[in-house]
């Protein structure tokens, strides 16, 4: 990757690759960029690391999500920067360098998406598209303060994208302002038009906020005051979402009690968590186990030891994991209903400081998966919505939908965003 300056880090390399112009198509006049982990016609999807860049072939066609940009009218500029391997929501790359953050400069912009997320955030782009595992368009989007969509696991082809773990693998996308984000949402998701905004439940669970959020950024209290004025108190349910998971997921107990999860102040959560983990890992292994072990890879720290570990997992309790996965989406589909909102807090606070101490950042990357994990189990849309900085960090809130509801979901943030923000306004004073 050659010297940049001016751009943030965020490109691996830089050109014009000009979409259609027929006329009134709907991204014309719109610039993106694309993650190092979808193929593109003659160029070689790199996956974050020299050594695979070095091991495989220029791509020999272009992924349909990529074309489907293109022909929408859309400008590519580059391919980003990414985590190698996507195994990692840092966005920290030794050997390409960590984009800077735009928004704190002292702080990681959030991966693996990062190069992408750090394009949108930096202007250099009108969107980008990244992909989405356990956290990779979230977490950037969270950390650069700008808005970022993982949808329904499965509506949008992941055909040469290189796969991460297939049973949440899913392509997002970010951009700085919600119509760009809805223009960008209609080519890729190819969806009809959602006819209603207006949900029908809105649960906000106390615990999520207060136990994995920060509460001194308040968005428990925006978003029920936001949900309250602009719908009704009556669709507001506050119940704890541990609670409800423990009691409603048959699986839960044995599984706490194989991998000693009780000392977790949620311990529910953490559950689903180290579940989606564990396949997770299963699923990295059985994609890259051969190459990993034929080229014997260069990784950088903390990414080499995430990786070895799943190589050399215990995979006893897989099945119990994989039924965990479908119980919880049968529970949280009985909780939303038809028309029914999930609140919850995206990460657990502001972006880590750069090369923070391991020992910390393990802390806050298990309070993260726990919210994380909620979308990557179920399946379900997650948009995180950017309320703006407040003790000059960025703060967000993100808002879940049933599996399929991805344009009311984004219609829903319509509806939602400008009293999201006066709410923000309000509870963080002038001082913010």
């Amino acid at each position: 990757m050659e010297e940049k300056e001016g751009d943030y880090g965020a490109f691996m390399e830089k050109f014009e690759l000009k979409g259609a112009t027929s006329s009134n198509l709907p991204l014309q006049g719109l610039t993106f960029a694309v993650k190092d982990i979808f193929d593109m016609e003659g160029f070689t999807t790199g996956f974050g690391n020299p050594d695979w860049a070095r091991t495989h072939a220029p791509a020999k066609s272009t992924s349909p999500v990529v074309l489907a940009t293109l022909n929408a009218g859309a400008t590519c500029l580059g391919r980003t920067v990414m985590d190698e391997m996507a195994y990692s929501i840092n966005g920290e790359n030794k050997h390409y360098g960590t984009p800077i953050n735009p928004c704190v400069p002292d702080r990681v912009p959030g991966g693996s998406s990062s190069g992408s997320a750090v394009a949108v955030a930096g202007k250099l782009v009108d969107f980008s598209l990244g992909t989405d595992t356990g956290g990779s368009v979230r977490v950037p989007a969270a950390y650069c303060g700008i808005f970022g969509f993982r949808p329904s696991h499965g509506i949008i082809s992941t055909e040469k994208v290189i796969p991460m773990a297939q049973s949440f693998d899913t392509v997002g996308w970010f951009a700085r302002d919600l119509q760009t984000l809805k223009q960008a949402g209609q080519v890729l998701l190819q969806l009809p038009p959602e006819t209603s905004n207006q949900p029908t439940r809105i649960s906000i669970p106390r615990d999520c906020f207060e136990t994995l959020g920060l509460p001194t950024d308040k968005i428990y209290q925006i978003m029920n005051a936001s949900s309250e004025k602009i719908y009704s108190s009556e669709l507001i349910d506050n119940e704890d979402l541990d609670g409800y998971i423990y009691k409603n997921v048959p699986s839960m107990q044995k599984f706490i009690s194989n991998y000693q999860g009780k000392e977790a102040t949620l311990p529910a959560l953490a559950a689903i968590s180290h579940a989606m983990r564990l396949i997770q890992r299963w699923e990295f292994k059985a994609s890259h186990e051969e190459w990993i072990n034929a080229t014997k890879p260069n990784f950088g720290p903390g990414i080499k030891e995430r990786i070895y570990e799943a190589l050399t997992a215990n995979y006893d309790d897989l099945d119990l994991c994989i039924a965990i996965k479908a119980e919880l989406k049968s529970a949280l589909d009985n909780l939303l209903e038809n028309y029914g909102l999930l609140a919850i807090p995206t990460v657990p606070g502001p972006p880590p400081k750069l090369l923070m101490d391991a020992t910390v950042l393990e802390n806050f990357r298990a309070k993260a998966f726990s919210l994380l994990s909620i979308a990557g189990m179920t399946g379900f849309c997650q948009i995180n919505i950017p309320l703006g900085m407040h003790n000059n960090l960025p703060v967000s809130i993100s808002l879940l939908a049933k599996h399929g509801s991805d344009m009311f979901l984004l219609s829903v943030a319509q509806e939602l965003y400008a009293t999201l923000k006066e709410q923000a306004s309000i509870a963080w004073g002038s001082a913010s």
